[in-house]
């Protein structure tokens, strides 16, 4: 249960991550990517400077950290640039779906139970149906290239999000050492390949929210989350975050919410509520 509420606080952050890259879509990605990751890692600050153990993790264990958090960032910046937003953010968030299916791939002894699949492709349906939905209320269609690495960074939250349980145990505060390590690899490749721009000061100030909410906090939210409970299961509910992202793009471009998106609510909802049955049911039983 303490596991599912981290997650939850995760996904509630994390529903403003599209909104806000919108917003931002005028900055170029490594640079948004970069600072926005040195304004998250900045929470893990004074841990960072308290304990010598967060520098001593092995290498793979930070290039790990740095594949999750620079990769997906980056990757879903350039979706949302070159790809209609809505479907382009829900593409992406198909990773709930990978995280739960390769659960038996990059985890030993993890097996998944009949409800976990039903649960899974559910929760699928739901967020397909929201991208149908939303790319005709958009008038829009047909296939954009932004839909590949909006599909890449899918699969690199849900592999990063898996393989933090195969590497050795590493203490949470590590997550800001990932984005401040991510951060400036970034801002080397701004310097390298981008050219420079100006910020206004509300830039600045939404670059520092979505660095201390979705690129920041939430990262250690999930952590703790990934740590404590059933990836599967976290997977499952995090269906919820495709729903809530997709209904603040559609609000914030005013666009009306459709019967689709209330349908797809409903799917997630119930395959989120019959993908953590399982553990709740088994503790009970316990």
């Amino acid at each position: 249960m303490t596991a599912n509420l981290y997650a939850l606080g995760a996904i509630a952050l994390w529903t403003t991550l599209a909104a806000l890259g919108v917003d931002l879509k005028h900055i170029p990605p490594f640079l948004l990517t970069g600072l926005a990751l040195l304004a998250g890692s900045a929470l893990a600050l004074p841990q960072l400077a308290k304990t010598r153990q967060v520098w001593r993790i092995p290498a793979a264990t930070l290039a790990l950290g740095v594949y999750g958090l620079f990769g997906f960032h980056f990757l879903l910046f350039m979706a949302l640039r070159h790809a209609p937003p809505v479907e382009a953010n829900l593409v992406n968030y198909l990773w709930p779906l990978l995280m739960v299916l390769l659960a038996p791939v990059f985890l030993r002894g993890s097996a998944l139970r009949a409800q976990h699949v039903v649960a899974a492709l559910t929760g699928f349906a739901g967020a397909a149906l929201a991208i149908l939905g939303a790319g005709s209320a958009a008038g829009s269609g047909g296939w954009s290239w932004g839909y590949v690495p909006a599909l890449a960074s899918a699969f690199i939250w849900a592999s990063y999000s898996l393989l933090t349980q195969r590497v050795n145990a590493f203490p949470t505060a590590a997550i800001g050492l990932f984005g401040l390590v991510s951060g400036l690899l970034a801002l080397l490749c701004h310097w390298a390949l981008e050219p420079s721009v100006a910020l206004s000061g509300r830039d600045g100030l939404l670059i520092a929210l979505m660095g201390v909410g979705p690129l920041g906090a939430a990262f250690f939210l999930w952590d703790k989350a990934l740590k404590l409970g059933d990836a599967r299961q976290i997977g499952i509910l995090s269906y919820l975050t495709p729903l809530g992202s997709t209904a603040l793009l559609m609000l914030a471009g005013s666009r009306p919410l459709t019967w689709s998106i209330g349908l797809a609510a409903l799917l997630i909802v119930g395959a989120a509520a019959l993908g953590t049955w399982p553990g709740r049911q088994r503790r009970a039983a316990s």
